[in-house]
């Protein structure tokens, strides 16, 4: 197979595997763009807009959720309108200051050694908060109160360092007000929806002319987008199962030895 396509298919396997574990897809993307040697840059735009892959293998999967919630606003039911401010108010902190901050987020994606220590400083917290957190206090998302909401929403904002996670970030900061691990869990997944379209659309507008480059077309962002959506309906059955049991734990000691072996790998280079 052509090296161009082995590449289409890895980085679609890479953002399906990470887009929706606590471990971070961008950063995983970034730093496989170091280890391969290709050029990151040329693959930029192909990166962002294949996560679209993995925003619709949620929607796949919570389609009975979905479908529920809106003929619920039909019905002018309180719980779904509840469901729906909530994701909103979330997503606007990401919204407002992604917007303003995209320059600076988008030099910091060009930088491997910050992925490689948010990676190890993340799984040092995710340690400390699994220590922390005793009691649940809120099981569904429509029950989350606005001002835990907005916390969620503003704590995502730390996801743009490369190397975070968005899931990652959401998840914690959950858990820290009081939301219960699989609400946690699923709250991240549906938040990454509007967050994710909204970062794909900035990025299309800004720099849709990329894909028609030589480099990246219109078949490697449909190849890649299928394998993301494929990998990513795996994950997200199996991450629900593992963190209901287990916890975050495995992924926060994980992240220290990815980012441990990525600064040693950087370092040597």
């Amino acid at each position: 197979m052509d090296m161009h396509y082995l590449t289409v298919i890895l980085l679609g396997i890479v953002e399906g595997l990470t887009e929706f574990l606590p471990v971070s897809s961008t950063g995983h993307l970034i730093l496989a763009s170091e280890l391969l040697g290709y050029d990151a840059s040329t693959w930029a735009m192909f990166n962002v807009v294949i996560q679209l892959g993995a925003i619709m293998a949620v929607v796949v999967l919570y389609w009975r959720t979905f479908w529920a919630v809106a003929m619920g606003l039909l019905r002018r039911e309180p719980v779904s309108w509840r469901f729906l401010r909530n994701l909103l108010i979330a997503f606007m902190p990401s919204a407002v200051i992604g917007l303003a901050l995209h320059n600076y987020i988008e030099v910091l994606l060009g930088a491997p050694q910050v992925v490689a220590w948010a990676l190890i400083v993340g799984g040092i917290a995710i340690l400390l908060i699994e220590r922390m957190v005793k009691k649940a206090e809120y099981h569904g998302i429509a029950d989350i109160p606005l001002l835990q909401v907005a916390g969620i929403g503003f704590i995502q904002c730390i996801s743009m360092i490369p190397g975070v996670s968005r899931s990652g970030a959401t998840i914690m900061g959950a858990l820290m007000l009081g939301v219960e691990r699989r609400t946690a869990a699923e709250f991240s997944f549906f938040l990454a929806i509007p967050t994710m379209l909204g970062a794909s659309t900035l990025e299309l507008l800004k720099k849709g002319d990329q894909i028609t480059s030589a480099s990246v077309g219109w078949g490697s962002i449909a190849l890649g987008f299928i394998v993301s959506f494929i990998v990513a309906l795996l994950v997200i059955k199996w991450f629900v199962g593992l963190v209901s049991r287990r916890g975050f734990t495995p992924f926060a000691w994980y992240r220290i030895v990815a980012g441990a072996a990525a600064l040693i790998w950087l370092a040597a280079r």
